[in-house]
């Protein structure tokens, strides 16, 4: 992915992480209920350098139930097996990361900017903004598993307390391989224009990979975001999700799918591994997220979401997306 034009412009390459090589530097966020295992190998399959799971709370893998099982679910078709961890605790942090749940799993992502509610006032996600040396501790709890290890974070938790470039600085110093900067504050949320110029100011205070997040729903605003921010690569969140087939269009990557053909491979994928109350729930959230562009579809999503087997989902998804650009 470039224009060509002036040096700062945006070249998709392999970038090593740690001992980790990513084959592209255009990767795919955390996304809490739906970066699933399908999802996952179908996002690098057309580009991506890598996807991470859902986020997942260290403290609960304890517990070891089919929730977690879930989530944490990867096989030998996963290349780069990433995942996400949620906590405030160094000790549980570190008990995880050495865990044989994910011993499979070559990188290790700390969630410190996770802005909801519950979690900020749980110690955990932004909170840990307001505490960094918790943060490094956590930071250093992981490293000692030996794992790649990086770090998602915001860049503080309002205008009036940004701390990036501290805190880009802490994780270089506490063992991190790499930092991801949501380019909004906490108390932003998921709304407004990144704020550019603090994501830039993290790559410039550090020496290990920076990568750029927040506000990317186009090509063009990935190509604005690496321009602006002189960011070692990009990591895609809701629109990921939204149209996959972006990663292809980054990274210069080949395929012939649509939407519609990408729906039934996640369908078929999903039903492989999961039980079909879980495969419904998750191939719906995923096709009201293809329909979002498409009009006059309010009366088949009504249809969708009242499947309740996978053949009778297979046959609506056929009517909603067949004839359409999203087919063709």
């Amino acid at each position: 992915m470039s224009d060509g034009n002036g040096p700062n412009a945006f070249k998709v390459h392999e970038i090593m992480i740690g001992r980790t090589r990513f084959p592209s530097n255009v990767l795919m966020a955390p996304l809490a209920g739906y970066t699933c295992f399908p999802f996952r190998l179908m996002a690098k399959r057309l580009g991506a350098g890598s996807a991470y799971t859902e986020m997942v709370s260290a403290d609960a893998l304890k517990y070891n139930d089919r929730a977690t099982s879930k989530l944490l679910y990867t096989d030998e078709r996963e290349t780069v097996k990433c995942v996400q961890l949620l906590g405030s605790v160094p000790t549980v942090f570190e008990r995880a990361a050495k865990s044989d749940l994910l011993a499979p799993f070559d990188v290790i992502d700390i969630n410190m900017g996770c802005p909801v509610p519950n979690v900020v006032k749980a110690g955990e996600g932004s909170a840990l903004l307001e505490d960094i040396p918790r943060a490094a501790k956590i930071i250093e709890a992981c490293k000692r598993s030996g794992k790649t290890v990086s770090v998602k974070c915001r860049l503080g938790m309002n205008g009036q307390k940004i701390v990036i470039e501290e805190f880009a600085r802490m994780c270089e110093a506490s063992g991190a391989d790499m930092i991801t900067v949501h380019g909004r504050t906490r108390s932003m949320m998921y709304d407004g224009e990144p704020l550019y110029e603090y994501i830039r100011l993290a790559k410039e205070s550090v020496g290990i990979p920076v990568f750029a997040n927040g506000g990317i729903f186009s090509k063009e605003d990935a190509l604005k975001m690496a321009e602006k921010t002189g960011a070692d690569g990009i990591m895609l969140g809701r629109y990921g999700f939204e149209n996959p087939l972006i990663f292809a269009e980054l990274t210069g990557h080949e395929c012939g799918d649509t939407k519609y053909s990408l729906l039934l491979e996640q369908l078929e994928l999903s039903s492989e591994i999961f039980d079909e109350f879980y495969v419904l729930t998750y191939i719906k959230k995923l096709a009201s997220y293809f329909m979002k562009k498409m009009p006059g579809t309010k009366q088949l999503k009504a249809d969708m979401y009242r499947c309740g087997s996978v053949s009778e989902l297979r046959d609506v998804l056929g009517a909603i997306f067949k004839g359409t650009e999203y087919a063709d």
